[in-house]
């Protein structure tokens, strides 16, 4: 396996949950942190801080920092020059330090494609977050012809990896919702549309002939 597969192998896993990228992001930038500080700076929930950092651990990607002080040169967060540890502080290993510095929005892409390529179902929602701007759940189950309890997983999972995202204005725009004719519509539902990534990913797919142009 050559060392961009075994980089993608590695973002398949990650990619499935955009907050273990944010986490990895956060631990290049801050060198050496532990869990409420990335929570603090993240703003994901403690709970779900731990169990991130544990899932990372086991692949490999961050490992614990040994000693019982930190100098503020290696843990960038930390104001004083030198604290006793009372938490357990976490930095990127050599592969997840490697992992970061050769992720380019290319890599993103292929990856994100290979993950969605077979999931109609993801196929369909992208295409209509594409076409709808932003639209909330029930308008996705309409047009796919599909259940709202089969659609509200999907979308959720999608917005999970990071490919839609929920708009959270209050006022949504009729130049910004192509499905409803009034010039403006309060949001009563959460309305989803794609995330920066998400749009660059669906204009590969259809360049590729994934999606239809």
């Amino acid at each position: 396996m050559s060392d961009r597969e075994e980089l993608s192998a590695k973002l398949r896993i990650i990619l499935r949950d955009i907050r273990y990228l944010t986490v990895l992001k956060h631990l290049k930038i801050a060198n050496v942190d532990y869990g409420k500080s990335i929570m603090l700076n993240t703003k994901i929930p403690l709970t779900e801080i731990v169990e991130i950092l544990d899932d990372l651990e086991k692949l490999g990607l961050i490992e614990r920092v040994h000693g019982a002080t930190l100098k503020n040169t290696e843990a960038k967060f930390k104001l004083s020059s030198e604290v006793h540890k009372h938490h357990t502080y976490y930095r990127l290993t050599r592969e997840g330090d490697h992992l970061l510095r050769h992720l380019d929005d290319r890599m993103l892409i292929d990856v994100y494609m290979d993950i969605v390529k077979n999931d109609n179902l993801a196929l369909n929602i992208l295409r209509l977050a594409d076409e709808l701007n932003a639209d909330h759940a029930l308008t996705y189950a309409k047009l796919t012809h599909k259940r709202l309890e089969e659609i509200t997983p999907k979308i959720e999972e999608l917005v999970k990896m990071g490919l839609l995202e929920e708009k959270n204005s209050k006022i949504i725009k009729f130049a910004d919702r192509k499905a409803k004719p009034k010039k403006e519509t309060r949001t009563h539902h959460k309305y989803y549309g794609l995330s920066r990534i998400g749009e660059l990913v669906v204009r590969e797919m259809k360049r590729r002939g994934i999606l239809p142009k």
